[in-house]
């Protein structure tokens, strides 16, 4: 296999796949970090075209989108390869009958118009997100999830699984994508949540280190309501479970003029007060605080997928 891409968790992957003795082949940009995975017995190829003719499952894992068409540019010899989904020629002989798995973190509309070139160029395309960082690869705290070609997944499954867990989710390219970006809107939500806690209760010189404790433990039984919301949501019906909306954003006000009179900045807690008081506006407020989800489900402006 190929790993194109060497930063940090670039060269957790090749590290992952040589240690499980696969033969790798590797490039990088800046040609050292292809000579460090080299001396532990991957094939440093010297461009980015070599790289990608010596093995037929392509694994990229750069900094971003562009990035990737940067890559792929060098791979064709400077054509802007994702303007020209139906392109030809050297590209077409580089790619061709090879699988290319991205797991580049990206949007579901650049998966979508990645797996529509590759596809033009006679490659198979799988998407990924990787649910961890570059420590936990190999391990079992590491998941990767993969949508595109379910005929190259189920091919490369082992394979995938040096990784650690691999989950697939469909054929639909831009499904992992979503699914990455989805999660990590949740793991964002709990970082802005304990930062803000974090700061009011040091506001009295409590230190993060004695109040985390009690965070963790809070948050975990906070988590144990998640299936009942999703049931909910996917319902449409919300019956309060005690505490139902209306009492909620009169009590949340609590939490901006606190951390006002505490010093600490309500940055991060004001949209959540604002979403909480436009429930109640819309007639919410008997029901569960759940109900909000509609509130953040714009007017789709038509099918992704299909422009």
């Amino acid at each position: 296999m190929t790993v194109i891409g060497l930063g940090a968790m670039g060269r957790a992957l090749a590290e992952a796949f040589l240690d499980n003795g696969h033969p790798t082949t590797v490039w990088n940009r800046t040609a050292a970090r292809s000579e460090e995975l080299a001396a532990r017995g991957a094939t440093a190829a010297a461009t980015v075209a070599e790289a990608i003719a010596a093995s037929p499952l392509v694994v990229i894992c750069v900094l971003d989108h562009a990035s990737v068409r940067n890559v792929l540019d060098a791979a064709l010899g400077g054509t802007d390869v994702l303007d020209t989904p139906g392109a030809s020629g050297s590209g077409t002989g580089v790619l061709a009958g090879r699988t290319l798995v991205n797991l580049t973190n990206g949007t579901p509309a650049q998966a979508r118009e990645t797996a529509r070139w590759v596809a033009g160029h006679g490659a198979e395309y799988l998407d990924g997100g990787i649910m961890a960082v570059p420590p936990m690869i190999g391990t079992s705290g590491s998941l990767v999830l993969y949508s595109g070609s379910q005929e190259s997944f189920r091919a490369h499954e082992r394979t995938f699984e040096v990784l650690g867990g691999a989950m697939y989710l469909g054929v639909e390219p831009g499904r992992a994508a979503l699914y990455d970006i989805a999660l990590l809107s949740a793991m964002y939500g709990m970082f802005g949540g304990f930062f803000h806690a974090v700061a009011l209760a040091g506001s009295e010189g409590v230190p993060a280190t004695e109040f985390t404790p009690l965070v963790v433990s809070w948050l975990n039984a906070m988590a144990t309501a998640f299936p009942g919301m999703a049931e909910a949501i996917d319902s449409g019906d919300h019956p309060s479970t005690g505490s139902n909306l209306r009492m909620q954003a009169v009590s949340f006000v609590n939490l901006l003029d606190t951390s006002r009179d505490q010093g600490v900045d309500t940055g991060l807690l004001e949209p959540m007060g604002a979403l909480l008081d436009r429930g109640v506006a819309a007639g919410l407020g008997a029901g569960d605080v759940s109900a909000v989800v509609d509130l953040l489900r714009a007017a789709p402006a038509g099918d992704a997928r299909t422009r």
